[in-house]
């Protein structure tokens, strides 16, 4: 006599959690054939990419996430964190295929005291819709976070140390305003934004200190907000 007829309500019930496993199996298995999603993101700030890659870190530890650092210096990768809101299949759940995300960062300078801030968001076992509500920006608020810090944060000098004068750029000021004020000609500007490999007039951050040389300083004015003499 066969299994079936002998146990009936036993074999209903093997059937029964056949069915369910088959049907877990196929609701996750496209799930586990999307490998890995990456969504990135780009941030600029007025400062060169060892100061923003500070910034960077203190505004992670400030939300409490860990990471790893790059043994090159300018980047890191946080640890996984796994994603509890969205639904897993049984048979995912059993081999371990959770989702989970992380954040890869890097900081490359773009020129003069400028840098660039770009995160990538990883997820595992995610689709790409879902990780949308995971980047940096999102998740973290991580480029406001680093505004702000920033703002207590002052860019490092990163002028000439002779020749000319170190001057600290007044509220609102650009390069064509400091040109003007110290040199007596906006036109000045181009010369000036040279000698701190600035890009544009505009290319300063507020109270950035900007090196002019002896040649173009107009005798007995554009003192205000100088920081060093003439040698």
């Amino acid at each position: 006599m066969g299994f079936a007829r002998r146990h009936p309500a036993r074999a209903a019930i093997a059937v029964w959690w056949l069915a369910i496993a088959m049907l877990a199996g196929a609701a996750s298995a496209p799930r586990a054939r999307a490998a890995e999603v990456t969504l990135g993101e780009e941030h600029e700030v007025n400062f060169n990419d060892h100061q923003a890659f500070l910034l960077t870190e203190d505004a992670l530890r400030g939300d409490g996430v860990l990471f790893d650092i790059a043994p090159s210096g300018d980047g890191l990768t946080t640890l996984w964190t796994d994603i509890t809101n969205q639904p897993v299949g049984i048979v995912s759940s059993l081999v371990g295929n959770l989702p989970r995300y992380r954040y890869e960062v890097q900081v490359v300078s773009v020129g003069g005291s400028r840098s660039k801030i770009i995160v990538n968001v990883r997820g595992q076992n995610v689709t790409e819709a879902e990780l949308e509500d995971y980047k940096a920006s999102r998740k973290l608020n991580l480029f406001k976070q680093i505004d702000q810090l920033a703002q207590s944060y002052p860019p490092e000098p990163e002028t000439p140390t002779a020749g000319g004068v170190n001057f600290a750029l007044l509220p609102h000021e650009d390069l064509k305003g400091l040109a003007q004020r110290v040199t007596g000609n906006a036109n000045n500007w181009q010369v000036i934004a040279h000698d701190n490999g600035l890009r544009s007039a505009t290319d300063v951050a507020p109270f950035q200190t900007i090196w002019v040389r002896n040649g173009l300083v107009k005798q007995g004015g554009g003192s205000a907000g100088a920081t060093g003499s003439p040698p």
